[in-house]
């Protein structure tokens, strides 16, 4: 029987139990611990041993992420930064350093046990630039106008309502500022099965936009020089792998998916003096 919880409700379980996984364990990847379901291959050595090695492991160990936006945009010193869906903190805490002292990064979750992690994770790497903030990525409380940079890794496609997320991350970017995330992404049309499972939701795959829907819907937000960079294409024996955790037929569906799902750095910017007015870039 298929579950009755929202895609919201899904997303937060998953990930809850991840971060609970991750206080308790001793050693492994929570995506290795039993009952915790990995996007594997998709979060697979995305971060080298120079950036994994100066942050706390937990926070290394939480990352479920597809890409890794910091080794992909330029950031400054002095910078506002803003993660969507944080988690652990990886990313925040890779951020925190190149914005240096005089900057601030921000760190969005809806998750508790997330939260939790990622401060504790905050506390031990000594991030005085750093705050982690509860709240949906549909509706940032920040306020307009606030950051230079949204940053997010593999969060924006567990969305169910995509068109609002890429409002308020507009909103909320200053003028010029800049749209920089990593997710997984489509191209061409994908089996009904796939969309229709929510584990596979849930698990970064069937919530994926197609690459042309992506580059309009950043348009119709307001974004302009919107641009999509493959970082890592999945082939058939990826799709077999996650395939075969979600419960599909793999036989029967692997070959139609075969190098359809990639990872991609999603890119575009904010208008020069132009603050978000009109139904085109507001909720």
């Amino acid at each position: 029987m298929e579950s009755t919880l929202s895609v919201q409700e899904q997303v937060r379980e998953k990930y809850g139990s991840v971060a609970r996984a991750v206080a308790e364990s001793a050693g492994v990847r929570a995506c290795c611990d039993p009952g915790v379901r990995c996007c594997d291959p998709i979060t697979t050595d995305l971060y080298g041993a120079n950036q994994t090695g100066a942050i706390p492991e937990k926070a290394v160990k939480a990352s479920l992420g597809c890409g890794n936006p910091t080794a992909l945009i330029d950031l400054r010193a002095g910078e506002t930064v803003l993660d969507l869906g944080s988690g652990g903190g990886i990313d925040v805490l890779l951020s925190a350093k190149r914005v240096g002292p005089t900057g601030k990064v921000y760190g969005l979750d809806m998750t508790d046990d997330m939260l939790a992690l990622a401060r504790e994770n905050q506390k031990q790497a000594g991030a005085t630039n750093v705050e982690f903030l509860k709240g949906e990525i549909e509706n940032i409380p920040l306020p307009d106008d606030s950051v230079d940079v949204v940053i997010s890794n593999c969060v924006i496609n567990l969305s169910a309502d995509k068109d609002r997320v890429l409002r308020e991350a507009f909103r909320v970017l200053k003028p010029g500022g800049r749209f920089a995330v990593s997710d997984v992404v489509v191209r061409g049309n994908v089996p009904e099965v796939v969309r229709k499972s929510m584990l596979l939701w849930v698990g970064c795959i069937a919530g994926a936009l197609e690459e042309s829907e992506y580059l309009a819907k950043l348009g119709t937000a307001g974004f302009e020089e919107a641009s999509v960079e493959p970082t890592r294409v999945y082939n058939i024996e990826d799709a077999r792998r996650f395939l075969t955790e979600a419960g599909v037929e793999v036989d029967a569906i692997a070959p139609q998916v075969h190098e359809k799902f990639f990872s991609a750095f999603v890119r575009a910017n904010k208008p020069h003096g132009r603050a978000c007015c009109g139904s085109a870039c507001c909720s």
